[in-house]
């Protein structure tokens, strides 16, 4: 097939209307390798601009992305403030909250106590005075005292013993009810005439 195609080309150029083609057909060849090594060229050029436009993007990129970590954090630390603000608000609120059903527990609580007889800390404290207060004077009529520790411990367990005594008088009843109930009606006249 090569050797068709010379042949054609040959008898081409023979003939002077072929000549003008030929020559037509070398300056289209020609043209066609500048239009060739032109594209070349550009590639390189933009090739070589191309890498300086990536670096310059680059940069530019790195500058745009300080700039938005420096909004971020800024923003970041706003929002901190504000959630710390916050929280330090629901602390107080919920601080009072609990001191308030702390007070309500106590003052049930002293209530209870008191309602038992349980005698108090302000109570003991009294106690605690007048007890040294005793002793003084006590003391300056000459007299041995006892030492006020013991003195005042002796009181407090005076006045818890009441609080125990109406509980062993309702519990008494109780025993001589039962006690009433299972004898006969005969003996247990005789015991009622033995108590009175």
């Amino acid at each position: 097939m090569v050797k068709k195609l010379k042949k054609m080309a040959e008898q081409k150029s023979a003939s002077p209307a072929n000549l003008l083609d030929s020559q037509l057909a070398g300056a289209v060849k020609a043209s066609a390798q500048q239009i060739w090594l032109a594209g070349m060229g550009a590639f390189s050029k933009a090739q070589e601009e191309g890498t300086k436009v990536f670096e310059a993007l680059v940069k530019e990129g790195v500058s745009l992305q300080r700039k938005t970590q420096a909004v971020a954090e800024e923003r970041i630390g706003e929002v901190t403030g504000k959630m710390s603000a916050m929280a330090g608000e629901v602390t107080n609120k919920a601080g009072a909250s609990w001191d308030k059903l702390e007070s309500i527990f106590e003052a049930r609580t002293a209530k209870a106590l008191g309602k038992l007889g349980v005698p108090t800390a302000k109570d003991v404290a009294e106690l605690t005075a007048r007890v040294d207060a005793l002793a003084s004077a006590v003391a300056q009529l000459g007299g041995k005292v006892a030492p006020a520790k013991k003195a005042a411990a002796k009181p407090a367990a005076k006045k818890a013993a009441p609080a125990a005594k109406p509980v062993a008088k309702k519990a008494a009843p109780a025993k001589k009810a039962v006690a009433k109930k299972a004898a006969p009606r005969k003996a247990a006249k005789p015991a009622d005439s033995a108590a009175a």
